[in-house]
């Protein structure tokens, strides 16, 4: 009986803790604060709780659920071959309206700008020791962009999915409290105060056949962004078609929430203590924060030349919104604009630059493929 119990006993995540796994705790630790901003503070919590979770049970000792026959294993198979990141983009596009980037084409030079983040930090990455693929799946942190960052990771540097994956999903969480004191920073008061005048209509026609246009041009002179650029694309068109609203509507409600749910756990899962817990990853996180302050910067740098060259017409603050956390990014211009001016709704021009940002993204990260993918 006495065996019997010792045998228990030893086969028990809480003997393994004691036994060495100690590091476990770190991450049931790093499991619980995430859990409670997304919970008790309610900082993106479809992203957040299935992270966190997922984070918890992957270092469950002696549960092996990313095993070669664990359940996490399996359910990962979709974020690793990169099918759960196109069909998010298919969602993302399913529910965006790129009517505000059709009515100011302008907008396209300040998601452009925001991108910058990505290269300024690859060359961090390569000077800190990095290896020019590891580098790139790093710098696209800068993109604010999760799904784009899971589809390069995966086959640029797999062996560091889990702190680039992690590290990527929190900054997008993290956007209203990153961005606004970079914002202030580079902008004045009579800046932030500027109002813009309302944009013209944009036609059904016209939205119909963007996302045809870009789709082919872009996808020609770059293959390498078909997946992502392509299901983003089809997705808005079936939005604007008006014909299959059905497909509309499960692409923007149900297929979003499940493929959430699954890219979610598996992101979290990646974060195992024995992987995680290293030198390496503090620095991935911090290039990772380094690489969105300088995209969030430039967008706003570039979006005062704008202001410059407009008269004064232009507000800065939508620059910020280059990077392409929708529509998250877009309302922390919003809400800083309204801080400035009450009378200010910057939402619709901020989200020009937002949408393009996600266009931005997905084209570094197909040229960033092209130059370091050997497979």
């Amino acid at each position: 009986m006495l065996e019997i119990l010792q045998e228990f006993w030893t086969s028990t995540g809480i003997y393994r803790i004691f036994d060495g796994e100690w590091k476990s705790l770190v991450m049931f630790i790093a499991a619980i604060i995430l859990l409670y901003v997304g919970i008790a503070k309610k900082k993106e919590p479809y992203l957040l709780i299935p992270i966190a979770f997922g984070m918890l049970l992957v270092n469950m000792p002696g549960a092996n659920l990313m095993g070669d026959e664990g359940l996490l294993h399996y359910i990962y198979w979709g974020t690793d071959k990169g099918v759960y990141p196109a069909l998010i983009f298919l969602c993302v596009g399913a529910g965006t309206d790129f009517g505000p980037l059709i009515a100011n084409p302008r907008s396209l030079l300040l998601g452009a700008a925001a991108q910058f983040g990505i290269f300024f930090t690859f060359i961090g990455a390569i000077l800190l020791g990095f290896k020019g693929a590891e580098a790139a799946a790093i710098s696209i942190i800068g993109g604010a962009d999760g799904p784009t960052a899971l589809f390069l990771t995966g086959r640029l540097a797999p062996h560091l999915f889990g702190p680039i994956a992690v590290a990527a999903y929190s900054y997008m969480a993290l956007v209203p409290i990153i961005q606004p004191p970079i914002m202030k920073l580079f902008t004045t008061e009579e800046e932030r105060k500027v109002k813009m005048e309302q944009l013209r209509p944009v036609s059904k026609k016209e939205k119909i056949i963007f996302p045809v246009v870009v789709a082919f041009i872009t996808i020609l002179i770059l293959p390498d962004a078909a997946p992502l650029l392509g299901m983003l694309m089809f997705g808005n068109l079936i939005k604007e078609s008006g014909v299959v609203p059905k497909l509309a509507e499960v692409a923007q409600d149900s297929l979003m929430y499940i493929v959430t749910i699954l890219l979610g756990i598996t992101v979290g899962a990646k974060a195992n203590a024995t992987e995680f817990l290293t030198l390496q990853t503090l620095g991935i996180l911090g290039l990772g924060l380094v690489a969105f302050a300088i995209g969030t910067a430039t967008g706003v740098l570039f979006g005062k030349i704008m202001y410059k060259l407009s008269g004064g017409k232009i507000n800065p603050l939508i620059g910020a919104a280059g990077v392409s956390a929708v529509p998250m990014a877009a309302r922390v211009a919003q809400q800083e604009g309204q801080k400035a001016n009450p009378s200010n709704f910057l939402l619709m021009h901020a989200m020009g630059p937002n949408v393009a940002g996600v266009i931005g993204s997905a084209v570094a990260a197909g040229l960033l493929l092209k130059m370091f993918y050997v497979g």
